[in-house]
């Protein structure tokens, strides 16, 4: 009985222990970058849009708002380039030509439109907007319970960052994405922590081209 009572209390610290530790890095996430939601940034490079997903080639609810909201922040001038980074894993599933159609419809010149095919997580669309597309000022654009960790990772690379809320609508599902955000939040303080921070790809693109040039160049 008194083995099970120690076992019980020693499981009851570790509990309490990595509630501590899951709490205060997703604090220590939201105090760092709270600052840069919806500042106001002169001479962005570039508007970064993170995917979302698709369904029968159209943009789920999420994505569309992304969009939506990229789409007048680079008509309002904000900057002259949109970076869409998403996930097109294979010829069935493009992400980012039904992202970057969206936003054609919408009124954005296809060739200020550039797509970033292997945005297969927010780490890797930052770090491949910062080493491939060699963007220094971003402007990211996600819903809000997901940009503190986009900007965390943005500064963590270098870059220089503002974020802007896509929260146009009502989500389905969003208590279960807030509960996966917690974790992911650590998740990622740990991977800025002890990953190499340089993506694989040696391809270069400049932004100052156009975007239509490399629509469907594999980077």
């Amino acid at each position: 009985m008194k083995k099970l009572k120690k076992l019980f209390l020693i499981l009851s610290l570790l509990v309490i222990c990595l509630g501590i530790i899951i709490t205060s890095l997703n604090l220590f996430v939201y105090q760092s970058t709270k600052k840069q939601v919806n500042q106001d940034m002169q001479d962005a490079d570039c508007i970064l849009v993170l995917g979302a997903g698709v369904r029968n080639n159209k943009p789920t609810p999420m994505l569309r708002d992304r969009i939506k909201e990229a789409v007048t922040l680079y008509k309002n001038k904000k900057a002259p380039k949109i970076i869409m980074s998403g996930d097109h894993s294979s010829d069935e599933y493009n992400e980012v030509a039904v992202m970057k159609s969206y936003a054609i419809k919408s009124g954005v010149p296809s060739s200020d439109i550039f797509l970033d095919h292997s945005g297969f997580s927010t780490y890797d669309s930052l770090i491949r907007a910062r080493d491939i597309f060699q963007a220094k000022k971003v402007i990211i654009v996600t819903q809000d319970y997901h940009l503190y960790r986009a900007l965390y990772i943005a500064q963590s690379l270098g870059l220089e960052a503002s974020g802007v809320p896509a929260n146009l609508s009502h989500y389905p599902g969003q208590p279960l994405r807030e509960a996966r955000e917690i974790i992911a939040r650590c998740k990622d303080v740990l991977n800025c922590f002890v990953t190499h921070q340089s993506s694989q790809s040696q391809t270069t693109i400049s932004l100052d081209g156009d975007g239509d040039q490399i629509h469907n160049q594999a980077i």
